[in-house]
C-alpha cells in the first residue's frame, strides 16, 4: 500500500489529472455502451401506417407504459423486441391498423334505435368502401387503396334508373407498376363486390395521377367509341413506354430514363372483298353436241284432189307426175371452259397501328469525386446508338409505316428519392443494420483509445520517471557529501568501497553490520530513490532467471 502511495506521489499532479481524465472518459464510455447493449432492442411494429392508425396504436402503448420511437414521420413505430409479437395481436383484437379506412366494424358501436334510414345507408356505403379498401391493399404492390362508391338512390315513381360508379385511387409500392390484367382484376374485383356495378363504371388512378382504366357513360353511343378508341390508344401508348422504360432502367438506373409514344392507329372495320382470275388456268367445263339431218321430197304437177285420185287402184288416176330430193345434214358442238377464280374475303378489325413516335430520354452519367462534387459525362455514342437498339427490338419498330425514334441524353433535374421497399441482408432491415453498426463503430472506438492514448499517456508517465541506476547514483552522490562516521581505518575504507559492497553478486560471507547500518540511514533519507532501486534490481533478476 505503500508503494502505491509513494508511485502515485511520484507521477505528479499533471500526470494524475491526465490519467483520472482518461479513466473517466473510458468508464463512462463504457457504462454507456454497457447501457445500450443491455437495454431492449426496439424492432419495427408497424410501418407505413396512416396517421389516424399511428394516433390509435401510441394511445395504446401510453396506456401500457411502453417505450416507443417514431420514424418517417411518423408511419413507422418501434417497440421492445419482446413486446412486438404481444402487441401485434392485441392490436389485432382491436382491429388496429385498419389501413386509414373503416369496415363493417363501424355497425358494431352503433345504436340502432336512435340510428336513421339515411345513417345506415351512409354507413353502409362507408364500410363497403373500407372493405374495398383493405381487399385491394392485400395486393402486394399496392401500398394504399381509396374506393369512391356513389351508389344513386331509386326516387320513386321514376322510370330512369341512375347506375352506380366508382373510383379508385391507388398507391403503388415504390416504383412497382400494376399490369392491364391487374388493373382489370381490381375493376371486376369492385364490380362484383357492389350491385349493378359494372367494369365500364370504374375509374383507377394511380398516385402520380395517371389514368389506369376510365369508365363510360354510354355503351353503345358514338361519344362511348371515341372514349374507347382514345382509351385504347392511351393503353398502347403506356404500354410501350412502360416496355421501354422497364427495359433501359435494368442498364442506366432506376428513374434515369423517361419514354413518351405517340400512337396512330385505325379503329374502322374494313370488309374486302377480291375475284382473281387466271387465263391460263383453263379447264373445260362441259361439251354440248348437236346434229341435225333432213331430207325433202318435191312432186312436180300434183293432180288435184277427186274421187279417182283415192281409189285403190293407183291406174285408174291419171298418169303419174315427176318428183325431185332434197338432203341436209348440220353439226353444233358447244365447249364450256372454266377459268381459274380466286375469291378473297379480308375483315379487318379497329385497332390496328399505323405510325408510332417514340423520344425515349436518358439521364447522363453521374459521379462523384474525391472532394465530393458531383459530376455529370455524357455517354458514349456506342452506349446511345446500342440503347437505340434495344428499343427499337423491343417495340417492334417498322420504317416503312414510317415510325419514328428519338433517343436523346440530358441531365436530369434532382428530385426527392422515391420510397422504396427496404431491402434484406442477411435477415435485417435497415433500420437494425444502422444500430448494428453504430454498436460496432462505437466498439472500434473503444479499443482505439485505450491503444492510442490510455496506454501511450501511461507509458510516457512511467518513462519520465528516474530509472534505478539513476536513483542509486544519485543516492551514493548525496551520500558521499556526507560528513564520515568516526571509527577504525579500516570502517572508513569499507565504507569507501561501498559501491561494490552493494553488489549483491559480489557479497561472500558476511557483511558488517556498520555497512547495513549506512544502508538503512540512506534507505530512510530518501525512500523513493531507494524503492525504485529495488524495483530495478528485481526486474533484472526475474529477466535473468526467464
Amino acid at each position: 500500500m505503500e508503494e502505491l502511495t509513494q508511485t502515485i506521489r511520484n507521477l505528479g499532479p499533471t500526470r494524475l489529472a491526465i490519467i483520472g481524465g482518461v479513466v473517466l472518459t473510458l468508464i463512462g464510455f463504457l457504462i454507456f455502451l454497457t447501457t445500450r447493449l443491455s437495454s431492449d432492442n426496439m424492432e419495427l411494429l408497424y410501418s407505413e401506417l396512416e396517421n389516424q392508425d399511428s394516433q390509435r396504436i401510441i394511445q395504446v402503448l401510453n396506456t401500457r407504459k411502453i417505450p416507443y420511437e417514431l420514424n418517417g414521420n411518423g408511419s413507422q413505430i418501434l417497440v421492445p423486441s419482446a413486446e412486438v409479437l404481444k402487441l401485434r395481436l392485441e392490436l389485432a383484437n382491436q382491429g388496429i391498423p385498419s389501413g386509414g379506412a373503416i369496415g363493417y366494424e363501424v355497425f358494431d358501436d352503433s345504436e340502432s334505435l336512435g340510428t336513421t334510414n339515411f345513417m345506415q345507408n351512409v354507413n353502409l356505403v362507408r364500410a363497403l368502401e373500407g372493405e374495398l379498401s383493405r381487399t385491394i391493399q392485400s395486393i402486394n404492390s399496392v401500398r394504399a387503396a381509396r374506393v369512391h362508391l356513389v351508389m344513386p338512390k331509386r326516387e320513386l315513381f321514376s322510370r330512369k334508373t341512375q347506375e352506380p360508379s366508382a373510383s379508385i385511387v391507388l398507391r403503388m409500392q415504390g416504383a412497382s407498376r400494376l399490369t392491364a390484367d391487374q388493373v382489370a382484376a381490381v375493376s371486376h374485383l369492385v364490380a362484383s363486390a357492389v350491385p349493378s356495378l359494372t367494369p365500364n363504371r370504374i375509374s383507377i388512378i394511380d398516385d402520380k395521377g395517371k389514368l389506369l382504366a376510365g369508365g363510360f357513360e354510354d355503351i353503345d353511343g358514338a361519344a362511348s367509341f371515341a372514349n374507347k378508341a382514345d382509351e385504347r390508344t392511351r393503353m398502347i401508348e403506356n404500354r410501350i413506354a412502360d416496355t421501354i422504360e422497364e427495359l433501359l432502367e435494368k442498364t442506366v438506373g432506376f428513374g434515369k430514363v423517361q419514354a413518351k409514344v405517340t400512337a396512330t392507329a385505325s379503329y374502322d372495320r374494313v370488309s374486302k372483298q377480291t375475284e382473281a382470275y387466271d387465263p391460263d388456268g383453263q379447264v373445260v367445263r362441259s361439251t354440248q353436241t348437236i346434229e341435225e339431218q333432213e331430207r325433202a321430197k318435191d312432186t312436180e304437177g300434183t293432180p288435184p284432189v277427186s274421187v279417182g285420185t283415192n281409189l285403190p287402184d293407183p291406174n285408174l288416176g291419171g298418169a303419174e307426175n315427176a318428183t325431185a330430193e332434197q338432203n341436209r345434214n348440220r353439226t353444233e358442238e358447244t365447249v364450256n371452259y372454266e377459268i381459274t377464280k380466286t375469291t378473297t374475303n379480308e375483315v379487318r378489325e379497329g385497332g390496328q397501328i399505323q405510325r408510332l413516335s417514340i423520344a425515349v430520354l436518358v439521364d447522363q452519367v453521374k459521379s462523384i469525386n474525391e472532394d465530393g462534387t458531383i459530376t455529370y459525362e455524357p455517354r458514349s455514342d456506342d452506349e446511345m446508338n446500342l440503347l437505340s437498339s434495344l428499343v427499337q427490338g423491343a417495340i417492334g419498330f417498322d420504317s416503312k409505316r414510317g415510325d419514328t425514334l428519338e433517343v436523346v441524353q440530358m441531365r436530369f433535374a434532382d428530385f426527392d428519392d422515391l420510397d422504396e421497399m427496404e431491402p434484406l441482408l442477411f435477415g435485417l432491415t435497415k433500420a437494425e443494420l444502422m444500430q448494428l453498426a453504430k454498436y460496432m463503430v462505437l466498439a472500434i472506438v473503444a479499443i482505439l483509445i485505450i491503444l492510442l492514448v490510455v496506454r501511450p499517456l501511461i507509458s510516457r508517465a512511467f518513462e519520465n520517471l528516474p530509472s534505478a541506476e539513476e536513483a542509486a547514483e544519485r543516492l551514493l552522490a548525496e551520500q558521499a557529501g556526507a560528513p564520515a562516521l568516526t571509527g577504525p581505518e579500516l570502517e572508513l575504507e569499507e565504507e569507501e568501497g561501498f559501491d561494490e559492497l552493494i553488489d549483491i553478486e559480489r557479497v561472500e560471507g558476511r557483511v558488517k553490520a556498520s555497512t547495513l547500518q549506512q544502508i538503512a540511514d540512506i534507505i530512510d533519507n530518501h525512500p523513493e530513490e531507494a524503492l525504485f532501486v529495488v524495483r530495478e534490481w528485481m526486474t533484472e533478476d526475474a529477466q535473468q532467471q526467464t
